[in-house]
């Protein structure tokens, strides 16, 4: 039996004409249209590269390796993959006749650095006082969500704020696709599954999800939300499971409500409307927005306290604690900005309180200062 180091050594051979890219720590995404037209992202810019492979064959071949490498069936009848690299990259490959200019492929690299909060505030991705902030919110257990869209680097601070979560809690983390690295110690890792080629032997997230109820966790986080696993996470944060993260796709805080309001309608549970978003309201605590702003920087550009759902508007009710602000592009076509308090003391406070924390005195300073303080 060939053994797992050997078989990933000969994958990256077959991956020849972008090993320097997968090796270039600048490198964050790999993006191949066809075995002619490869880009890459560095610094949030995308850039056209010269490398090729030598024919439609030799990029079929290095993606049927990848596949063997993660165990996982791929061809006309199977056109898509979703995996992981040696290094721990994620790729999503579309074979034709999905794809019929294919196929394409997206690596999203895995970097060895594990971005921490100093990391993000030393990048400006967030502030201090911002950070300081929801050391506590997360401390306190609130139920979280870091909304953002495609590359906005919504795993990266998921992973960061997982180092506040403290050391004598059990971490149980539910994933598609392992990407998570949880800066925790007592951390239990679940991956779901698709069926064999026979269609059996398939493991969801879903069927993950209900396994982790009875595994005494005391935190929850789910890699990212994509479907009828949002009913199952709304009814845990509903039923004392306090603490609970995960990731979603989604532009705006308001709209994070709303999506996560229709993949929970996509569960097999019948819930009237109305109830489901009573329950999203009293699940959803504090929602984390982050961006992949115009000049390809990633920052956090809200946190957003969820209130409760209105009947009679048939909105949400939420507030920002903290936004960011835009004054422009700078001398070198960066975006100028500041993340700040809104002046906004979140209803948490008292949950915050109830753990022995409390919020850092920029909260507080703010809201004096507000016309409304």
């Amino acid at each position: 039996m060939i053994s797992r180091d050997i078989f990933a050594e000969t994958l990256l051979e077959f991956l020849a004409p972008i090993r320097p890219f997968l090796d270039d720590p600048q490198v964050s995404e790999v993006m191949i249209n066809g075995p002619d037209q490869i880009f890459i992202e560095k610094k949030g810019q995308l850039h056209l590269t010269g490398a090729k492979f030598s024919s439609r064959e030799a990029l079929l071949a290095a993606l049927r390796n990848a596949a063997q490498y993660v165990g996982k069936p791929l061809d006309e009848e199977r056109p898509i993959l979703e995996g992981r690299l040696p290094d721990g990259s994620r790729i999503e490959a579309i074979l034709p006749p999905a794809a019929p200019d294919g196929p394409h492929v997206a690596i999203r690299r895995f970097f060895k650095e594990t971005l921490t909060v100093d990391r993000l505030i030393q990048f400006g991705a967030m502030t201090e006082d911002c950070a300081r902030t929801l050391e506590v919110l997360v401390a306190a257990k609130l139920n979280i969500l870091v909304a953002g869209g495609t590359g906005s680097g919504k795993t990266s601070m998921l992973n960061a704020l997982s180092s506040y979560i403290p050391d004598t809690e059990r971490v149980v983390v539910i994933e598609d696709s392992r990407e998570l690295q949880l800066q925790r110690v007592h951390v239990v890792q679940l991956e779901a599954r698709p069926p064999d080629p026979k269609g059996k032997g398939a493991v969801s997230v879903r069927d993950l999800f209900r396994a982790t109820l009875r595994l005494r966790p005391d935190r929850i986080v789910v890699g990212e939300i994509r479907g009828g696993e949002a009913l199952d996470l709304i009814q845990a944060m509903t039923s004392g499971h306090g603490g609970c993260l995960s990731t979603l796709h989604a532009t705006y805080p308001r709209d994070t409500l709303t999506r996560l309001e229709t993949m929970g309608m996509m569960s097999d549970v019948e819930m009237p409307l109305a109830a489901l978003r009573i329950q999203l309201a009293s699940a959803v605590n504090l929602i984390v927005q982050v961006a992949r702003l115009q000049d390809g920087s990633r920052k956090l550009t809200h946190v957003t306290e969820v209130l409760s759902f209105d009947g009679q508007t048939g909105a949400y009710v939420t507030h920002d604690i903290f936004s960011r602000q835009y004054h422009g592009l700078g001398d070198h076509g960066e975006v100028v900005s500041e993340l700040s308090p809104t002046g906004y003391l979140p209803r948490a406070i008292e949950q915050v309180r109830e753990h022995g924390l409390d919020l850092p005195a920029c909260v507080y300073e703010a809201a004096e200062r507000a016309p409304h303080g």
